[in-house]
């Protein structure tokens, strides 16, 4: 094997609680079963400047309140937050676990603190949500810094470029992972496992096997290291199924953004204050449907349903000040003709598409921050909120792909995180995060939900498997 200490080690030992995957949900795990004495392992297949999957690019976290709290405003119950996710997901969701995350989320923000998180006001832009979420002061990959940092004062082994190829399960019951680091295998024992190792997005056969060939012109915003082989090994071993192989979080995205690892900051925000036309020209669904938050993830899922899977938003100067910019620049132009030239859409059916719009708006007062009802009327696809005329130059464009960020095939898990095989329970597996959101997600998403679930389900999953460990 290597001639690394740390792994020579960690091979030796049997540990208490074995943690797969380094982002969110499972350095929190790794954290509450440390606290409760275990002897915890994470292993993470990232080098270390990539720790952390998906939750280095996130921003923040959507939590239940009753009241003031930290930097969120008002309050946020319950009903409201399983309300909102009702919406978005159209009903598919298990209540149960959906709401015990909901109402779990209120205590996350004192624990998140003691761990050295901090938290800042919400941004300004397109996402308001200084109310529902909580932002960290700055972002995903500075609060990864403070878990990570704690866990290292706490005593918690970490093992970098270590993926995990097997998870041994005999007759029922968690023994150790089959791990690989620099071409060679080997067994880790352990008393119990925590499987916080995402979906499978960055696998892109596994996407065309569920999407077809339009998957290739998808872009995966999040990690490469994200590609499913913890999620099949124990879906091979009877675990059970839970969610839609073709649904995921899947968000619109600058098509100039590179295929892996692109992260937040590649998301195109002005979509409710334009319109979005496809490589014909035309407008295909209602850019004002709903507040941002509530709708910016189905965009991906509608640019990949157009011709090539790619769109084009295109907003006024009305709007420059109204959303958080992509990283890459806008393209500018003078009038809709010339704009229509730059991108290479066919000049008179922009141009008409545009001036059928403007003549749809109608008069009202335009609020940027919530449903305002200004309108179009008499158009096909209306747009039901912030509908102003394009009229004000330079008008500007940002080309749109499907941006996926994590699927939500996954692990089915009860209250107490365990993951569920044919006869119940496999005794020491349990899970967190993406790998089994979509048991709650059973389509769409709401800012801020993913690292919810991943911090209330990985605090879960480290209390049971340090408490299973004996």
């Amino acid at each position: 094997m290597p001639d690394d200490p740390d792994f020579s080690a960690a091979t030796r030992e049997v540990w208490d609680v074995i943690v797969v995957g380094g982002g969110n949900a499972g350095i929190c795990a790794a954290l509450e079963a440390v606290e409760r004495g275990a002897k915890v392992l994470v292993l993470e297949a990232a080098p270390e400047p990539w720790r952390g999957g998906n939750s280095r690019h996130t921003r923040n976290i959507r939590l239940a309140h009753e009241g003031p709290v930290g930097p969120l405003e008002g309050s946020y119950g319950e009903e409201e937050f399983f309300s909102d996710l009702l919406a978005v997901t159209k009903g598919k969701t298990d209540e149960k676990l959906a709401r015990l995350v909901i109402r779990r989320s209120a205590a996350c923000l004192a624990w998140m603190s003691a761990q050295g998180a901090a938290f800042q006001p919400s941004l300004t832009g397109t996402l308001s949500l200084s109310r529902t979420n909580a932002f960290f002061l700055g972002g995903g990959k500075a609060l990864l810094n403070a878990y990570y940092n704690r866990a290292r004062d706490l005593g918690v082994a970490v093992l970098y470029e270590t993926p995990v190829r097997h998870v041994a399960i005999e007759r029922g019951r968690f023994r150790a992972v089959e791990i690989e680091r620099e071409g060679r295998r080997a067994a880790i024992a352990g008393r119990a496992v925590v499987l916080a190792a995402g979906g499978f997005e960055a696998d892109l056969d596994e996407l065309e096997r569920g999407w077809g060939p339009a998957a290739r012109n998808f872009l995966v915003r999040g990690t490469p290291y994200n590609r499913g082989e913890v999620l099949h090994d124990l879906l091979a071993q009877g675990a059970r199924a839970v969610g839609d192989p073709t649904q995921c979080h899947c968000v619109a995205v600058d098509g100039r953004a590179p295929k892996f690892d692109g992260g937040i900051v590649t998301r195109i925000d002005c979509v409710p204050f334009g319109i979005v036309v496809n490589r014909a020209g035309e407008r295909f669904y209602d850019e004002g449907e709903d507040i941002w938050p509530k709708r910016y993830a189905i965009w991906g899922r509608l640019v990949a349903l157009q011709p090539d899977q790619i769109a084009y938003a295109i907003v006024d100067a009305q709007a420059r000040e109204l959303f958080m910019p992509s990283i890459y620049p806008p393209i500018r132009a003078a009038t809709i003709e010339e704009l229509a030239r730059k991108l290479d859409l066919p000049v008179e059916r922009l141009a008409d598409t545009v001036a059928r719009f403007n003549a749809a708006c109608r008069p009202g007062r335009f609020h940027p921050t919530e449903r305002d009802g200004l309108s179009t009327e008499g158009l096909e696809p209306p747009k039901s909120n912030w509908a102003r005329p394009l009229r004000v130059p330079p008008f500007e464009a940002y080309p749109l792909r499907p941006g996926v960020t994590f699927t939500y095939l996954g692990l089915a898990v009860d209250e107490r995180a365990r993951v569920l095989g044919p006869e119940g329970p496999f005794e020491g597996v349990f899970a967190a995060g993406e790998i089994m959101a979509g048991s709650i997600l059973g389509e769409g998403y709401l800012a801020g939900f993913g690292m919810t679930i991943g911090t209330v389900f990985g605090r879960i999953a480290g209390a049971e498997a340090a408490g299973a460990r004996s």
